[in-house]
């Protein structure tokens, strides 16, 4: 079996398809010197901004820094902002033919404003997609073309509406037809089903709600957590995975599958600057992992690595492969 570098050196040239809701990340970085005299908040004196691809788009990101060649489908508004996101998809080397601009829709912003290295405040601007049945038909189509192109599959729900069950359906169908890697990033307040998927990757929160479970206190070791495995249990019935890898902050990650043991592997993390798009990277180097044939276990070994080195940055970050084969000498 190969080594972790022999599995990373996989990575280059697999070809990736990336569904999912699309958003810009803004960053407005200052300083802080004072309290407003007009209420008990901070005044930020603007030092700079930075934009990156954010949500879909910034595990589309992810897996092009890793090497992977990578296509998008997606629904932007047409704006400034979702031009400007083209830009740097287009930048960055990612095929964008599967992004469709729409009239009735606004791109999704999330603007978090930075001061000593912290987060002061995060502003977001939104408005739900409105696709009316053909527009739903197209992304369909487009879904279809960029899967024939394709070695595995990423669906990044951010629960911003571009997902129903109708379409979730039509692809793990699809994906299972094609015998491509389906890996799914889930959200919690959309409850769809993914049956069938080769990877799903909740995190704690998203896997108590799609099970239906209160959230409880995390136990430690996660491996005497009751909670999680029931939640866990439930999941593996409902939605028939090939694997469920739970992401569990400071403790880590769950890995499951039914007939196995779970599988804990502690966070490797040795400073957390900036959690932002820190899932992007998990399900972005899992899903790469899979499609160069690493075990399920190894695949998440890795994704765990990349999430540790990713929280280490500030910003919206991706991880390259010298970086994560580093973390392992």
């Amino acid at each position: 079996m190969p080594t972790e570098a022999g599995w990373i050196a996989r990575f280059a040239g697999a070809r990736v398809l990336v569904i999912g809701d699309l958003m810009l990340d803004e960053f407005i970085w200052g300083k802080v010197s004072r309290i407003s005299p007009e209420a008990p908040v901070p005044v930020v004196n603007v030092t700079g901004e930075s934009y990156y691809p954010g949500g879909a788009a910034n595990v589309a990101r992810n897996l092009r820094d890793l090497g992977a060649k990578t296509a998008l489908v997606g629904v932007l508004g047409e704006d400034a902002s979702g031009e400007r996101l083209c830009r740097l998809l287009a930048e960055a080397g990612i095929e964008t033919g599967g992004v469709q601009h729409i009239a009735a829709t606004a791109t999704t912003v999330k603007t978090r404003i930075i001061a000593r290295n912290q987060q002061v405040v995060r502003v977001d601007r939104e408005r739900r997609p409105q696709m009316t049945a053909e527009q739903k038909q197209h992304i369909i189509a487009l879904i279809d073309a960029g899967i024939d192109h394709a070695d595995g599959i990423v669906v990044a729900d951010y629960g911003k509406g571009l997902l129903d069950q109708v379409m979730a359906d039509h692809i793990c169908r699809v994906a299972a037809e094609r015998g491509k890697v389906l890996a799914v990033d889930p959200h919690p307040h959309t409850s769809l089903v993914w049956r069938g998927a080769t990877a799903i990757k909740p995190n704690r929160l998203e896997a108590f709600t799609a099970a239906g479970i209160r959230l409880e206190t995390p136990v430690d070791p996660p491996t005497a957590d009751r909670a999680l495995l029931a939640a866990a249990d439930r999941l593996l019935a409902a939605w028939e995975p090939g694997c469920l890898l739970v992401t569990l902050g400071e403790q880590g990650m769950m890995l499951f599958a039914s007939g196995q043991e779970p599988y804990h592997i502690p966070t490797r993390a040795k400073e957390v600057f900036d959690v932002s798009g820190a899932g992007d990277t998990a399900i972005a180097v899992l899903t790469v992992g899979l499609i160069a044939g690493a075990p399920p276990r190894q695949a998440a070994e890795l994704a765990n690595r990349a999430s540790g080195i990713a929280v280490g940055k500030l910003g919206t970050a991706t991880v390259t492969p010298a970086e994560l084969e580093a973390s392992f000498a």
